[in-house]
């Protein structure tokens, strides 16, 4: 049940996002850039808004975003039950599950962190 209403509001949002595209093509891409500000997407002078803003609402961009919504009813933790087993992508580009890295009783410690 819950996948179905996923899908229907995401769909709902792309009809409506790929309809105000064609409708109102400058306010559009002012607001994917006003988004891409937030996430300080478009601070890398490589990655323009034409590599990316037309996809945007695409049937591409449709299925990802059902992809990743999918997948995170999987990875919810609640207290005082097992830790969701999420996957996580090495440095090889391996795609892995964090319980393949657990050994005997020891206790997996998660390191996060970012360089900037």
């Amino acid at each position: 049940l819950q996948k179905i209403l996923i899908l229907l509001h995401v769909t709902t949002c792309v009809v409506a996002g790929k309809t105000l595209m064609i409708l109102f093509p400058n306010a559009m891409k002012r607001y994917i850039l006003k988004q891409g500000e937030k996430s300080r997407m478009n601070e890398n002078p490589k990655f323009s808004y034409e590599n990316w803003g037309p996809t945007f609402f695409s049937f591409k961009y449709l299925l990802f975003v059902l992809k990743v919504k999918w997948k995170r009813l999987e990875d919810e933790a609640y207290e005082s039950h097992p830790a969701p087993n999420t996957p996580v992508v090495t440095f090889n580009g391996e795609v892995r599950h964090l319980f393949d890295f657990m050994r005997d009783n020891r206790p997996l410690i998660l390191n996060f962190g970012s360089c900037t």
